[in-house]
């Protein structure tokens, strides 16, 4: 937090918040008991999402690129280069820059495309281990296809709220923020695809 000029303020607020922690966990078969939190972020807490981009963009600070060779939601990360060889070596950046601060990447969540491929067929690894290659992937709610094409948006199934449909609106006004259904990834990143 000091290193994104948080005000020292608010570092020792939340350091108070995390000092000490204790929690419980709730299932369908009851609640265990109290224990330490020793590692991670309070589950649910609305500082949550605040305090893991704020250690996110330091941990990828030396690795990040521009977009569009980085793109970053959460714990979502879309690295793009121009070859196999490329992506290898940044994978391997990255995988090497989150782990040694104690960050684990998913083997089993990390997946490759090849937009518009020229090469013969080639596989990405990372430290040895094959990367699952796939034709399409979602990115914030759009599909991203390997012919370079965006959109298919999303299916949402009607959304139920305590046994009450709710409406799905195109756009709406809240607080004082026009949020529109068209604003998705592939709508802002055609002319981009369309370049390669």
């Amino acid at each position: 937090m000091r290193k994104s000029g948080v005000a020292e303020k608010y570092v020792r607020v939340v350091q108070d918040m995390y000092e000490r922690s204790r929690t419980v966990v709730r299932c369908a078969v009851g609640q265990t008991e109290e224990f330490n939190v020793e590692v991670g972020l309070h589950q649910g807490s609305a500082l949550s999402p605040f305090l893991f981009a704020i250690v996110m963009d330091q941990l990828s600070e030396e690795v990040r690129q521009e977009s569009p060779w980085t793109m970053m939601f959460a714990d979502d990360i879309v690295i793009c280069s121009e070859s196999r060889e490329q992506v290898e070596e940044n994978l391997e950046r990255w995988r090497f820059a989150l782990e040694r601060r104690g960050m684990k990447v998913s083997r089993s969540k990390t997946e490759y495309m090849c937009v518009n491929e020229r090469e013969g067929s080639g596989t990405v690894r990372l430290q040895g281990e094959e990367v699952k290659k796939v034709q399409e992937f979602k990115y914030l709610g759009s599909t991203v296809q390997s012919n370079g094409e965006c959109g298919k948006e999303s299916d949402h199934s009607p959304l139920n709220i305590d046994g009450s449909n709710v409406e799905i609106v195109n756009s709406t006004k809240f607080l004082g923020v026009h949020l529109a259904k068209d604003l998705t990834w592939s709508l802002n990143t055609s002319s981009i695809t369309k370049k390669a």
